[in-house]
């Protein structure tokens, strides 16, 4: 069947795809360009083991109760019948189970989907034996169906909002807005994500209400999963662009030298900067020309810019882009280089002198 979607949106889903087996973007970049099967993951050894002896002494115990049925009355034999039965399917569940998790989410390479996909395994595996549980018990079952749909109903109403969440869980899986290691911004809430579980998410608090930088706070924050259906999420750690762009601000006098300033301030930020930021550049506007926003003018080395300050100053503003968890350190460094080196021609660079600045 034709795929009649637009290139560019074929293009996009194809690094999306390859971004959930890889973390790097080249490496993402490179596998989208030239798809191929992950590499096969050595199972462990004998696993089924255990499994395949607990099934086989139920499978026992239930011929057994076939073969000699008079040594028990013919209600504890229907009840004993009843668990062997229950406990053989839940074996046979769990093998089911660990199978799944071996020999497919265990050959998945990002580890983050692995991560996500044996919750996902668990909580399924859990239901269907809660299933098979209330199967045993229950002989009756129209009565037990009605029990469960008059609690199902009075809890809907008491638990809207774990329910809420439980929803919520299931499209942070599914659409990623964030994932496991990922830096965001939900609602007044900033961290890098530690733990996203069936009802919250945990992130680890950067900057907070005593720090100024984007270093950990040292408090974790918790938020129900239902946040992400009414708080925009601001994720600085997309796979295929994990960066920002940061800047340096400094407050000049009119009379300075820009030219020089704007030379000064361009060369020591890309002496430390390296030619990482043209390559990470170039990689940003690739994935624009995937995308209808193409037309985006971006530099590829730092930009110098002046604007004029409401104090009566000129502010010297230097942009560069830098990876989120390394921006203030990055800053500190070029900070410390910027001043030196601006300092070192009082002549032709001007700070102001007032104590108003």
């Amino acid at each position: 069947m034709k795929d009649d979607r637009p290139a560019q949106t074929r293009e996009l889903e194809k690094l999306e795809q390859a971004a959930e087996q890889e973390d790097n973007p080249e490496r993402i970049r490179r596998k989208a360009d030239d798809p191929k099967p992950p590499e096969p993951v050595q199972a462990p050894r004998f696993w089924f083991v255990p499994y395949l002896v607990a099934a086989a002494l139920g499978g026992a115990g239930i011929l057994f109760l076939q073969w000699r049925p008079g040594r028990f009355n013919a209600s504890l034999l229907e009840k004993i019948q009843r668990y062997l039965i229950g406990g053989f399917g839940i074996v046979v569940l769990l093998a089911a189970a660990r199978t799944i998790d071996v020999y497919i989410i265990g050959r998945l390479r990002n580890p983050i989907s692995r991560f996500n996909l044996q919750r996902v395994l668990r909580l399924v595996t859990g239901i269907l034996g809660l299933f098979i549980v209330i199967s045993v018990l229950f002989v009756n079952w129209y009565a037990a169906v009605v029990s469960l749909g008059l609690i199902s109903l009075v809890l809907g109403f008491a638990l809207q909002t774990p329910i809420s969440s439980f929803i919520g869980w299931i499209y942070i899986l599914l659409r990623a807005p964030y994932r496991v290691g990922d830096r965001i911004q939900i609602g007044e809430a900033r961290g890098d994500v530690i733990d996203v579980s069936y009802l919250d998410t945990t992130l680890w608090e950067i900057r907070g209400a005593h720090l100024s930088t984007d270093h950990p706070s040292g408090r974790l924050i918790k938020f129900p999963n239902t946040n992400v259906f009414s708080e925009p999420v601001f994720n600085y750690s997309w796979p295929l662009f994990p960066y920002i762009w940061n800047e340096v601000k400094f407050q000049l006098a009119y009379e300075s030298d820009l030219e020089f300033v704007a030379q000064t301030m361009q060369k020591i930020v890309e002496d430390q900067l390296g030619s990482s930021m043209m390559n990470h550049v170039k990689e940003y506007r690739e994935l624009l020309s995937r995308t209808p926003v193409h037309c985006v003018d971006v530099e590829e080395r730092p930009s110098v810019v002046f604007r004029v300050s409401d104090n009566t100053w000129l502010e010297a503003i230097v942009r560069y882009l830098v990876h989120p968890k390394d921006a203030g350190r990055v800053k500190t460094d070029l900070t410390r280089k910027l001043l030196a080196a601006l300092n070192g021609q009082p002549e032709r660079v001007l700070f102001p002198k007032s104590n108003m600045r």
